[in-house]
């Protein structure tokens, strides 16, 4: 029984020294890993199907913010570039003084160098509440013929054998005053393709509010370089050159 105590001791003590000797692991600082940051995310390149597709898009898309704008001497629809102005064309209709339908177009067109001289006229008359209205613009070589053929009178129609033409060039235009607002038409000194001598540019010979309102128009027209036609208070012409039109047809295309 000593014996076994004896034991029981000695393996208490055996006990004791195995855990002093045995050494505790050391308390380490955790090490502080920077973030881990993640590559940013590449696009793949485009193949070569799709990049020849968005390049053909581009190419056909006009840009709104530039539009094309036409060349001076291209003839085109007057009330497209000045939207403000009123147009009735006699000669579309056999309400005229020939009693037949000159032409078969009822949009006046003129070149684009003259529009924008018209323009300004436009713009200026509007500060006043007045506006124009066309009566005429670019005519067919063959509507000029049958004017010819049915008034042979060279103040009033440019014969066929000459070179002048002015409405064949698209760039004369018959014009008269009327009420922006309403389209009214101002008084003038007579009414359109009025043959007499009151039709002149002495407006001595016609009432004040008509001889002023003629003459606001003359030199608002002149200012924007217009040439006034002496035997005709309605017709001006633009003094740039552009040459007789023979192959244009108003309204097609």
């Amino acid at each position: 029984m000593k014996k076994l105590t004896v034991l029981v001791h000695l393996a208490a003590l055996l006990s004791l020294a195995g855990c002093a000797i045995c050494p505790q692991p050391a308390k380490t600082t955790p090490v502080s890993h920077p973030p881990q940051i993640n590559p940013p995310a590449t696009v793949p390149a485009p193949s070569a199907s799709s990049a020849a597709s968005e390049s053909a898009a581009t190419a056909t898309e006009p840009s709104a913010a530039s539009p094309t704008e036409p060349a001076d001497d291209a003839l085109v629809r007057v009330l497209r570039f000045i939207p403000t102005a009123r147009q009735d064309l006699p000669y579309a209709t056999p309400d005229n003084f020939t009693g037949q339908t000159i032409y078969d177009f009822t949009d006046a067109y003129l070149r684009y160098g003259t529009v924008k001289r018209l323009k300004g006229v436009c713009d200026e008359l509007a500060q006043q509440g007045i506006g124009i209205l066309i009566w005429d613009g670019f005519r067919p070589v063959s509507a000029q013929n049958r004017l010819w053929e049915i008034c042979p009178d060279i103040t009033y129609v440019s014969p066929p054998n000459t070179g002048y033409r002015a409405h064949c060039r698209g760039s004369a235009v018959d014009v008269t005053l009327v009420d922006l607002e309403t389209g009214v038409e101002l008084k003038m000194p007579t009414g359109f393709d009025d043959f007499t001598g009151m039709a002149d540019r002495d407006y001595s010979d016609c009432p004040a509010d008509a001889a002023a309102n003629a003459v606001l128009l003359e030199e608002t027209m002149k200012k924007y370089g217009f040439k006034p036609y002496v035997a005709e208070w309605w017709h001006f012409s633009d003094p740039d050159e552009y040459p007789i039109e023979e192959t244009f047809e108003p309204g097609v295309g």
